[in-house]
């Protein structure tokens, strides 16, 4: 790939984008300790916003809906920022896991859902081939 005159490889992007996610990952996992969570809810709340696969009893659309609702970062800054306007502890907690879980979720190659197929994702496809 020829960028700006030189040459970029395909897999130096994937690298810098697998670093931006386990960062992502780990500053909501510290955000989560730095505002008073505790590791034994730190399991539970980070495996949280996988329960969001049950929106695929309705339909892969809805599925797809539901899943992106609980796992983009929108929302979980949005949560974080709300949390931190209003004061309210429990909010920040849930955007900070939230933070943490999609920066896991990107470390191991899972994306924001398509309506097409639950393995269909913005980072291509999961599963088997």
């Amino acid at each position: 790939m020829n960028v700006g005159g030189g040459e970029v490889s395909p897999g130096i992007v994937a690298v810098i984008l697998r670093a931006e996610s386990v960062a992502i990952g780990a500053a909501g996992v510290v955000l989560w300790f730095a505002q008073g969570g505790t590791l034994i809810w730190l399991v539970p709340a980070f495996l949280a916003p996988d329960l969001s696969i049950a929106g695929y009893v309705a339909g892969p659309r809805i599925g797809a809906v539901v899943y992106n609702l609980a796992h983009n970062l929108v929302v979980a800054l949005a949560a974080l920022g709300l949390g931190f306007l209003l004061a309210s502890t429990p909010l920040v907690l849930a955007g900070a896991i939230l933070i943490g879980h999609i920066g896991m979720d990107r470390t191991s190659g899972f994306g924001l859902k398509y309506a097409t197929s639950f393995q269909d994702t913005h980072l291509g496809r999961i599963g088997r081939r």
